[in-house]
């Protein structure tokens, strides 16, 4: 696949950097590298990004796109998303091809969680 014109990193807005690091790393194992007290970089979430210090949110109500991640066990995802601290906004549904459910995560974010409807993950 070429470098280039292909999706390399994410960044989300953050209210609480150390809440969200923290809700991220429970939950998912996510790790960090801090850039200042403004910025933090995640990795070992299958896409690179970052968190920067802001009010804003990133939910799909105001227009914003949706970062949906897999799981190989939706149910247990969904428990370690409350166990973290995270809101379910909407349970667990099925639509073609799969289930999901979405959350957000202790600033605020919209994420979901979805698994195929096959037990495989490719």
């Amino acid at each position: 696949m070429p470098l280039r014109d292909t999706i390399n990193y994410v960044e989300f807005p953050a209210k609480d950097i150390p809440a969200t690091k923290a809700f991220f790393e429970q939950a998912f194992n996510w790790t960090f590298i801090d850039y200042g007290e403004e910025y933090t970089a995640f990795s070992n979430s299958g896409l690179e990004g970052g968190f920067f210090q802001s009010n804003l949110v990133s939910n799909t109500a105001n227009g914003a796109c949706l970062i949906v991640l897999i799981s190989e066990d939706l149910e247990a995802s969904e428990r370690h998303v409350q166990q973290s601290g995270g809101i379910i906004t909407q349970s667990i549904f099925s639509f073609p091809g799969g289930r999901r459910f979405h959350f957000t995560e202790p600033s605020g974010n919209e994420l979901a969680v979805w698994a195929p409807l096959k037990a495989h993950i490719a």
